[in-house]
């Protein structure tokens, strides 16, 4: 079945350009979203604009896991402030978000995975969290039906799920009843500078006056800044998804049980998936091949395929101007196919860990393309010598539960306020600067 966001979808968001805007977004996933919805709250007028579709990309395409579990260190008390506004949004924007605080649950089948487990439980302590580990029994009673020689596992109850398919459009909507404007099909090709500031945008329908934009591209932020002569290594990682037909629940919340993550949906479904992913090559994997040895170092489940990914420069980067196509007009919705392997390795688990879905049909598939960076946390900062251009980007699949938290973020540095938190995990220059690539969770 196809996924419901692609290029001939229909436009919902279609306000007119305004001639000048205090704030431009680039990109209407969650961190962009988000970015506009606490401008708004601080009194600026602010333009969101995607060149396809608002979370027509990775924000509707992932797990709808809004957690603070297993992330990295410095995600924590981003992560764990951004689900209280997930549940405030819920409150304002109603059902469209789909928040439900129903916990989130690890089991594990290995001592090894147990040991990660109980290594991270001095983060959760250290920001208060409700983690908690569990016995072999509790483990086994958790999901009701899951087959495996369960170790043990570890659950947080205060985590939530949301609706991917529907919550970023709500957030827009609620942006638009506030005065904010939103704009699918309407790419920002380049940029204008001013004495070496921000002074406009240059979209496809034409410039719009602006002494501040926030790049929240995703997977096309590599290319957009690359165009402006800023270097940022990022990659893109191919996830498969399915949704099954509606069930009896066997848990609430979101799970990792064992190689196999689900999540309860509105619809009396679940969300499943596994860990495997898949990567495109291209230029980009090798022209960050150095950059990423932490990560690959780390291992994982990542497939390396050949195949098109347009969110890679070619291997002779070519600029363009105010006045040509870009990328972003030739490839409006990132719609990848779904990888028919991982897809029978989803049904495979499905047999094997939870015979009771084993004939639960798959009711729709679907892929997304994940922007990763090599220490797989995100980047959160101005642009050293672009007076006035921040970037939120490189969220590396953990971005739409953290997505409010990491939007209010991006509005208190547009307004010249203090985040609240210590960003200087997600500096723009850690990646030039010298330092250590420390890499965070892949999960």
């Amino acid at each position: 079945m196809e996924f419901p966001f692609h290029d001939q979808s229909p436009i919902e968001f279609n306000d007119p350009l305004p001639a000048s805007a205090d704030c431009v977004v680039i990109g209407g996933g969650v961190i962009g979203v988000s970015t506009a919805w606490y401008l708004r709250e601080l009194g600026f007028s602010v333009l969101v604009l995607d060149k396809g579709r608002i979370a027509g990309e990775q924000s509707s395409r992932n797990w709808g896991w809004v957690r603070t579990t297993w992330r990295d260190a410095d995600e924590v008390p981003i992560a764990r402030d951004s689900i209280d506004c997930w549940e405030h949004l819920s409150v304002e924007l109603g059902a469209g978000i789909g928040f439900h605080r129903g916990g989130i649950l690890g089991l594990a089948e290995s001592d090894e995975a147990l040991a990660e487990f109980e290594a991270w439980m001095p983060i959760a302590r250290e920001h208060g969290l409700d983690t908690r580990m569990l016995s072999k029994a509790e483990a086994a009673a958790s999901v009701k039906g899951a087959v495996g020689r369960w170790k043990g596992g570890m659950l947080t109850p205060g985590d939530a799920r949301c609706e991917p398919f529907t919550a970023v459009r709500t957030v827009a909507r609620g942006l638009q009843s506030r005065g904010g404007r939103v704009r699918e099909a309407c790419a920002v090709r380049t940029l204008e500078t001013t004495a070496g500031a921000v002074s406009a945008v240059l979209t496809e329908s034409g410039p719009v006056r602006t002494s501040a934009v926030v790049c929240a591209a995703g997977a096309w932020s590599n290319r957009f800044l690359g165009n402006l002569g800023i270097d940022l290594p990022q990659l893109a990682v191919k996830a498969t998804v399915a949704r099954t037909a509606p069930v009896a629940s066997i848990w609430d919340g979101a799970a990792g049980i064992g190689d196999l993550y689900l999540r309860r949906r509105q619809d009396g479904g679940y969300t499943v998936t596994c860990e495997r992913v898949e990567h495109l090559l291209g230029a980009n994997s090798f022209r960050y091949y150095r950059a990423f040895g932490p990560a690959r170092r780390m291992g994982g489940e990542t497939t390396l395929r050949l195949g098109a990914d347009p969110t890679q420069a070619p291997a002779l980067r070519r600029r363009w101007s105010a006045d040509d196509t870009s990328p972003f007009e030739r490839h409006r919705v990132l719609n990848p196919a779904p990888s028919p392997r991982v897809l029978e390795d989803i049904r495979h688990l499905l047999r094997t860990r939870l015979p009771a879905m084993a004939e639960v049909p798959l009711a729709q598939t679907w892929a997304g393309m994940i922007d990763a960076t090599p220490d797989v946390v995100p980047v959160m900062d101005a642009v050293p010598d672009r007076s006035g251009l921040f970037v939120a980007t490189g969220f590396s699949g953990h971005g739409f539960g953290i997505g409010p938290g990491a939007g209010r973020i991006m509005a208190r540095m547009v307004a010249g306020k203090a985040a609240g938190y210590d960003l200087r995990r997600f500096r723009f220059s850690r990646f030039s600067d010298g330092s250590e690539i420390r890499p965070g969770p892949a999960i």
